[in-house]
């Protein structure tokens, strides 16, 4: 097959500036100036007759048309990348970035990371962590481990893990709780989903109709863990992801009663071809979370 001109330039240009989000960024990273790669960019759009970025007062914004490319360019580098790897050492090595939901990774993935590096030695893991909101392609991604329902446009979506929420608080907290209702006389440790405390008092046989108490939102449930430890509060959590904490006698269970509004999912772009080293990490959360 014989392929069409290739303007390697400029799609090297616009990669690197799709991943920063900035041409500057771009720039540093090619060694080049911005204005190198901003003109690359316009001939790239200019050759195929799309605007891939928005421009804006700081930085950039992928188009539609952005998107859709982003990703093959990732993975036509980073496999460019790989097999020059392979050629230029013996012991070749292969990268798998990875974002988690902050209470995945420290909860479950971190404890057993020294598993998956003993059975999968040539991979180097490069784990981030985010709040649930993540642009895989923006990111560079591999995976992403979310919290929700598996429901996400553009996105293959791998179930894990249940995630039932129930409350959890410090034992001194927890001698004031003698019966559920008794938590409306509390400080709750909440997110921003204003619907957890009410589906879990209606779980619990109460109306969700009170009157919300005092509460301190949170954007991160590691931090509103922590803020529960120090005895801040009350907080609505998985208590699979806090199990030390329980086993320690750091936090306690008062009731049993608990809801469930989504479970971690495994997830990647549709439009991305899975490496090997994806292929092993998939395979190993899949056996290591049903077991």
């Amino acid at each position: 097959m014989v392929r069409p001109y290739l303007p390697l330039k400029a799609l090297r240009a616009f990669e690197a500036s799709a991943r920063h989000l900035s041409f500057t960024r771009a720039a540093a990273e090619l060694c080049v100036t911005q204005a190198a790669v901003s003109h690359q960019v316009k001939l790239l759009e200019s050759q195929l007759r799309v605007v891939l970025f928005t421009r804006l007062p700081r930085g950039l914004m992928l188009t539609h048309e952005g998107e859709m490319l982003l990703p093959v360019m990732k993975d036509s580098f980073d496999q460019i990348t790989h097999a020059l790897d392979r050629l230029g050492e013996s012991n070749y090595r292969e990268v798998l970035n990875v974002g988690a939901v902050g209470t995945f990774a420290v909860g479950w993935l971190l404890p057993r990371l020294a598993d998956f590096q003993e059975r999968y030695p040539f991979i180097d893991l490069r784990l981030s962590t985010h709040n649930n909101r993540t642009d895989m392609a923006a990111e560079g991604l591999d995976f992403a481990i979310r919290f929700g329902t598996g429901a996400w446009h553009g996105i293959a979506a791998q179930p894990l893990l249940p995630a039932s929420l129930s409350v959890m608080c410090t034992p001194e907290i927890a001698t004031r709780l003698k019966a559920p209702g008794d938590v409306v006389g509390e400080t709750w440790l909440r997110s921003y989903r204003v619907d957890e405390w009410p589906q879990w008092l209606l779980a619990a046989g109460l109306s969700s109709s009170v009157s919300v108490p005092r509460s301190i939102v949170f954007d991160s449930s590691i931090a509103m863990m922590e803020a529960a430890q120090q005895g801040a509060g009350i907080a609505l959590a998985p208590p699979s992801m806090f199990s030390r904490q329980l086993e320690s006698g750091a936090l306690v269970q008062p009731f049993s009663a608990s809801v469930s509004l989504g479970g971690y999912w495994l997830t990647h772009l549709q439009s991305r071809v899975e490496t090997h080293a994806m292929t092993c990490f998939r395979e190993w959360l899949s056996i290591a979370t049903s077991a």
